[in-house]
């Protein structure tokens, strides 16, 4: 894997623990800047919001450039608005900065997807995206955890100014390590990327990703109330098993990675079912702290590993389209990411009980198995490769099977 994949890594890091660490940060935030904790917490909404809107239009605007400059203008426009928002003292200018933050957020990951891609070449999509998505799961591991201590030690600036800290190797690494423009950039424009992205098939992908990732947040986003509340943990076990999930999510994306461009059926089928069974049985156990403990690692592996194995499936299914189908990606799993918190909430709030989300999240899996099987016999099997033979890693010089099966 090319090492500047890695440093894509790195800013994919820095920009995660920004959008994630947050729930640490909101209490301290609204005293300091004489705000309800309600209204602070909308600064999470409007970075979500800003990550949907922003991946496929920020994408639209660099088409023109090469990569690393894209690359750079999204990674510097990030790292000041977190210098502007690390010294204000105005709620609404934070605001801003949140939004234009996740807009540059964006626009960086849907580029590094795109460009992460062409460096590995056309049978490592899924290695590629992989090496990325390590970036989210390590911040959920080290980033959000430590924006905490910070914010404790130092007060909610400190967290500000560290996502800018570890932002500014990756400008110069990128500087140095990205090729001016990746291989496979595409001369079709935004209207020829459009059209290459009316393929069913990425569409569907598209669907089960945000079905899988609304599943993913839905539960993680309330596994607090749900540790504390339901199997009986103090306060102090929370960090633990917020990383002990993020553990699970780095395992998951690692698996995904070995597999997803050799064996992605196997892996979409058999992780999928894995993980509605894994939703399930948590749900009934949660009131057992062995179990909780087990099923919050497991259960963050099957989340990324199916998560990651879906956005290498989208580019695979976008190969026409690198640009724009990394961005659609990314606002896809975005969606879900908003979404499944949502219907959390609404939950929690009619009195369903601090289980609620993990009913969802299996509920949420469910509709993605059932809709991809559905697209699977409507394609005779070929939407993700054939189900009826084995799956066999490509032959040197050769396209992964998924590439070689016509879309539907």
């Amino acid at each position: 894997m090319p090492f500047a994949i890695h440093v894509l890594g790195l800013a994919v890091f820095a920009q995660a623990t920004s959008e994630f660490m947050l729930s640490g940060l909101v209490a301290d935030i609204a005293r300091d800047l004489d705000v309800s904790i309600g209204t602070a917490g909308m600064l999470t909404s409007a970075f979500a919001l800003g990550m949907i809107v922003g991946a496929p239009a920020a994408a639209t605007v660099s088409m023109r450039w090469p990569r690393r400059r894209a690359l750079l203008v999204f990674l510097v426009l990030f790292l000041a608005v977190h210098v502007l928002g690390a010294v204000t003292t105005s709620f609404p200018v934070l605001m801003g900065t949140r939004v234009v933050g996740a807009l540059a957020n964006a626009g960086f990951l849907a580029v590094a997807v795109a460009a992460a891609a062409g460096m590995a070449g056309p049978n490592a999509k899924g290695r590629a995206t992989s090496a990325l998505l390590a970036g989210v799961t390590l911040a959920c591991v080290a980033g959000v955890p430590g924006g905490a201590v910070l914010g404790r030690l130092w007060g909610w600036r400190a967290a500000f100014w560290a996502v800018v800290v570890l932002s500014v190797p990756a400008v110069f690494a990128i500087l140095r390590s990205v090729p001016a423009d990746a291989p496979g950039a595409t001369a079709r424009g935004v209207r020829g990327e459009l059209r290459a992205l009316r393929n069913p098939r990425f569409l569907m992908t598209l669907l089960l990703g945000a079905l899988v990732n609304g599943a993913t947040f839905c539960s993680f986003t309330y596994l607090a109330p749900l540790v504390t509340g339901v199997t009986g943990f103090a306060e102090t076990w929370v960090p633990l098993t917020l990383a002990l999930f993020g553990l699970g999510s780095f395992a998951g994306v690692t698996v995904g990675g070995r597999l997803a461009d050799t064996r992605p059926l196997r892996l979409l089928v058999y992780g999928g079912v894995a993980l509605l069974a894994g939703w399930v049985v948590f749900a009934l156990t949660a009131g057992s702290p062995v179990a909780t403990l087990l099923l919050v690692f497991v259960q963050g592996t099957l989340s990324f590993a199916v998560g990651s194995t879906l956005i290498s499936q989208a580019l695979y299914a976008g190969t026409e389209a690198p640009t724009l189908a990394g961005a659609f990606s990314t606002a896809a799993f975005n969606v879900g990411a908003m979404a499944g918190p949502s219907l959390g909430a609404l939950a929690l709030d009619g009195g369903l009980g601090h289980r609620s989300p993990l009913w969802i999240s299996a509920f949420l899996v469910a509709l993605a198995l059932l809709a991809g099987g559905a697209a699977q016999a409507r394609t005779a099997g070929r939407a993700f490769g054939s189900p009826g033979r084995r799956s066999r890693p490509p032959r040197r010089g050769q396209a992964p099977e998924h590439d070689r099966t016509q879309s539907h």
